[in-house]
């Protein structure tokens, strides 16, 4: 066991995947060049190192050049790409059909916007159109989240793949979560997007209202199964789903909210598709109040998903109304005042569960 970052144990599971397997390879903006980050938040950093990249050095007395890592270009399996997100998913899905394992890396969620036809109209439905002669094995990595970067560059975009058939989501916010996640992901025979909040990495690039989500990650190889959420914390008043930062800030809420005798249990889905429904509808069973925190825009957020599900299928569960903290339906503004305003905070979480508690 060791206790590292969030960017550390990626790293750790694409590494060891990679050794694993050898139709594992990584790609993307900056994965690992000289001098630079190892991708915009220093997941890859080094990887090339083991795994070779196409990146020629200058030679310190300026003749020549020495390739890094591989013997030859065959070998290289860390590929530094173009800015160009269309061809990374084009990439990716044909690849991924011919029998490799491609692990791509955004600089920012924002831009599976440029990919959405490849992600949607290609990679999740390619296995059902072909009668399950062809699968898509890959892994789209897609930082998300506010930080101070403005509406293209904040955006939390985990619903707009809920809704398609075929992707699998997933948004693992520990240490321990990103490593075990990461190896299933990369083993899954569907196209996987890993939703990673930028505040909680915790490498190398540091962020201001960045958190700290380091934890104790085992050496060894183990995976964490899609579709199984995590208690977080166990209470008996109020039910509280949230995920990536968000639950970080209800657990900052809870401890508020026991001083004034309301006990919340907090749960943290993990995955969203599939979604541990089992795991929220045990914890309503004991407290018949549900809140939903989610940093993604309210309207019809995966959270909305979440609340019909239980307005079908158990809703003499609720004793209220449920409750759902989220992003305000605008931009998210680049001014911090304002971020801050619209996204979800602790005083917001601690007003709604108070209300609620009172109901």
């Amino acid at each position: 066991m060791a206790e590292i970052s969030i960017a550390e144990a990626l790293k750790s599971a694409i590494a060891e995947e990679m050794r694993r397997d050898p139709s594992v390879f990584c790609l993307g903006e900056d994965e690992d060049i000289p001098f630079g980050m190892g991708g915009a938040f220093t997941v890859t950093s080094g990887l090339g190192d083991e795994f070779g990249s196409n990146v020629r050095i200058p030679n310190q007395n300026g003749k020549g050049y020495t390739v890094k890592g591989a013997d030859d270009i065959g070998n290289v399996r860390v590929l530094n790409t173009p800015i160009s997100e269309i061809m990374l998913a084009g990439v990716c899905v044909g690849s991924a059909m011919a029998g490799m394992r491609p692990v791509a890396d955004l600089q920012y969620g924002d831009f599976l916007f440029c990919m959405m036809d490849q992600l949607v109209n290609q990679a999740a439905k390619m296995c059902y159109m072909s009668n399950g002669q062809v699968h898509v094995p890959m892994v789209m990595r897609a930082p998300c989240g506010a930080t101070n970067r403005g509406a293209q560059h904040a955006q939390s975009l985990e619903s707009y793949f809920v809704h398609v058939p075929g992707l699998k989501v997933i948004c693992p916010s520990t240490a321990y979560d990103a490593k075990g996640m990461m190896k299933q992901a990369i083993r899954d025979e569907n196209p996987v997007l890993v939703f990673e909040h930028k505040l909680l990495y915790g490498g190398k690039r540091k962020e201001a209202g960045q958190l700290s989500a380091s934890g104790e990650v085992p050496d060894g190889d183990y995976t964490v199964e899609f579709g199984k959420a995590a208690v977080r914390r166990e209470g008996k008043d109020i039910t509280i789903v949230a995920n990536l930062l968000m639950w970080y800030k209800a657990m900052q809420a809870a401890e508020e909210l026991k001083k004034e005798g309301i006990s919340c249990e907090i749960i943290d889905p993990r995955s969203l598709v599939p979604f541990d429904y089992d795991t929220v509808l045990a914890s309503l069973e004991k407290t018949g109040k549900l809140m939903i925190v989610q940093e993604d825009h309210y309207n019809l957020g995966w959270g909305a998903q979440l609340e019909a599900y239980i307005a079908e299928n158990a809703i003499t569960l609720l004793d209220a109304p449920v409750t759902r903290i989220a992003a305000y339906d605008c931009p998210i503004p680049f001014s911090p005042t304002l971020e801050n305003y619209v996204i979800p905070s602790v005083d917001r979480i601690l007003e709604g569960a108070r209300k609620l508690a009172r109901l």
